[in-house]
């Protein structure tokens, strides 16, 4: 089996596993193509920059100083077995298991998710919308399969919608959470599209990515349609 190959690392955040006390692995690769991606040099699978043994017995001498390690992206399922068997000797050391997903893979989650305790899923945009964003014609329909499965866990998640005004207005919104709130969703996060680079901070202003947020009776209509709304700005 190959080894995992990890293009990045945060050692300490407090806000990637809700409540705990966690560390980031970012995993190689990714199917997408989002026109917002905030890690593109992680898109293609290829030799990661962090060895898997140092990074691993770097993660034994958290144990007891972290309660959680957090496996993202590119999207953490697209190296298959290799995460998978990297996620449970994680596992195996006591931390809880967290994974930040597109949601591509559903039938890898169903095989990790005895691995997994929480997930933060992303729904990235409408159905109309969603090619156009993330460059593929079946991410859409992955993606609910994704979250339709998880739901027959039991275990948390969130589900993360992020506002590039590009690709998301305020009437996709509503019909996004309409739609979480159909399928009995409790765990919504309505995020802010930031550009990362440069070559991104053109392409829409201040006030458009604002607008989600500063609307006051929006953000009362989408926290009274789901239990559980967070605004993340």
């Amino acid at each position: 089996m190959p080894d995992i190959q990890i293009g990045g690392l945060v050692s300490f955040t407090t806000i990637d596993y809700p409540g705990k006390l966690s560390a980031v692995l970012f995993l190689v690769g990714c199917p997408l193509r989002c026109a917002y991606c905030s890690n593109p040099h992680l898109l293609d699978v290829g030799p990661g920059e962090y060895d898997p043994e140092k990074v691993y017995n770097w993660l034994q001498s958290r144990v007891g100083k972290l309660e959680a390690v957090v496996f993202s992206g590119g999207e953490a399922l697209m190296q298959g077995d290799a995460s998978i068997s990297f996620i449970k000797r994680v596992r195996d050391l006591g931390f809880a298991i967290g994974l930040h997903t597109n949601g591509f893979y559903p039938k890898m989650l169903e095989r990790a998710a005895e691995y997994v305790d929480w997930i933060g899923l992303d729904y990235k945009a409408t159905r109309s919308k969603y090619e156009q964003l993330v460059g593929n014609s079946i991410a859409y329909d992955n993606m609910i399969q994704s979250l339709e499965f998880w739901k027959t866990t039991g275990k948390d998640f969130e589900v993360r919608i992020t506002c590039d005004p590009r690709f998301v207005d305020k009437n996709d919104l509503i019909a996004i959470v309409d739609d979480l709130s159909a399928r009995s969703i409790h765990t919504v996060a309505i995020q802010k599209y930031i550009p990362h680079f440069e070559d991104d901070a053109h392409k829409t202003t201040a006030d458009q990515r604002n607008q989600f947020f500063d609307d006051t009776e929006l953000r009362h209509k989408i926290s009274a349609m789901v239990p559980n709304t967070v605004w993340r700005e």
